[in-house]
């Protein structure tokens, strides 16, 4: 056993020799345990990321270490569900588990799968091919929960469901990894739904890390300030040294900022912590502003300490 499930030094991914970079210079450290959060915009490396996680992908600069080992050696205790999710569509559900069964036969939990596809009322005889996208989307997971993974890499699961079976199945999700201690890197669009329940935050934007680290240290180190737009002393626009801005904006004579404090705060302005949601649109229409990592060398004991 390994106290860290990802550890990315100077990690890059090209296509092609003329082709662009879908990742550059990245570093990060996810301690195990963790429900990581990956976030960015299309085309910011999140599925290419997750790809050279699950060994299916070779860096072509730096490196990623996945549970302390080289990707295709960590391969049986990885599970990974990419956006297409792949399934045999001439099986049925029942033989769908049966085959997961046949291919992970020293780590397979039945009653796991079962219990994932039970929940969503589908007919163990029911082929892949007459299911919606959300049932496809169940099945997978089923799979692989099933294959009880001590890391599971999920790209967009969530992307094909309603919101009330969104809702659903991500309890049943973290339910199931919280009783086993399954570290889970999970990629979405819906910020709203990683705010309760992720606990740690990777947030690439153009290929590179933008945000690195546990979610209440990175909101912990952001302050949203509102308050006149105004230094009440000079009636000029207000000067938010030695805060350093990451997004700033005024409407009519009211000022609202999202800074990592430097100092004391002015009197007139008043400090809040910011939301998830608040902090990751901020970054990403701000792509110019430092980028922030508090987890690429610290030990897995200080994370937790902090």
């Amino acid at each position: 056993m390994t106290d860290t499930a990802l550890e990315a030094a100077g990690l890059g991914k090209k296509f092609g020799r003329r082709g662009n970079w879908a990742l550059r210079e990245c570093a990060f450290r996810l301690p195990a345990g963790r429900v990581c959060a990956v976030v960015g915009p299309n085309g910011a490396g999140k599925s290419t990321l997750l790809a050279h996680a699950a060994g299916l992908l070779a860096p072509t600069e730096g490196s990623l270490t996945v549970l302390g080992t080289h990707p295709a050696a960590a391969r049986e205790r990885v599970a990974y569900v990419a956006q297409s999710k792949p399934l045999y569509p001439q099986l049925t559900v029942g033989e769908t588990l049966r085959l997961g069964q046949e291919l992970n036969p020293a780590r397979w939990d039945a009653s796991v799968a079962g219990r994932v596809v039970a929940r969503g009322d589908l007919d163990p005889k029911s082929r892949i091919r007459s299911l919606s996208g959300g049932q496809r989307t169940r099945v997978a997971l089923a799979l692989a929960l099933g294959k009880r993974p001590e890391l599971l890499l999920l790209d967009e699961p969530m992307a094909d469901l309603d919101p009330l079976a969104r809702h659903e199945l991500m309890g049943t999700l973290m339910a199931e990894a919280a009783q086993h201690g399954t570290t889970v890197v999970m990629s979405s669009h819906v910020v709203a739904d990683l705010e309760g329940s992720c606990d740690h935050l990777l947030l690439i934007g153009g290929g590179r890390v933008r945000l690195a680290g546990g979610l209440d240290d990175l909101l912990d180190a952001h302050t949203l300030l509102t308050g006149p737009a105004l230094a009440p002393d000079t009636g000029a626009a207000r000067d938010l040294t030695p805060h350093t801005v990451v997004e700033s904006r005024t409407t009519g004579r009211q000022l609202t900022a999202l800074v990592r404090r430097g100092g004391a705060l002015a009197d007139d302005l008043r400090g809040d912590r910011p939301s998830l949601e608040e902090l990751v649109l901020a970054h990403l229409r701000s792509p110019e502003v430092p980028a922030l990592s508090l987890d690429a060398t610290r030990p897995a004991a200080q994370e937790h300490a902090v």
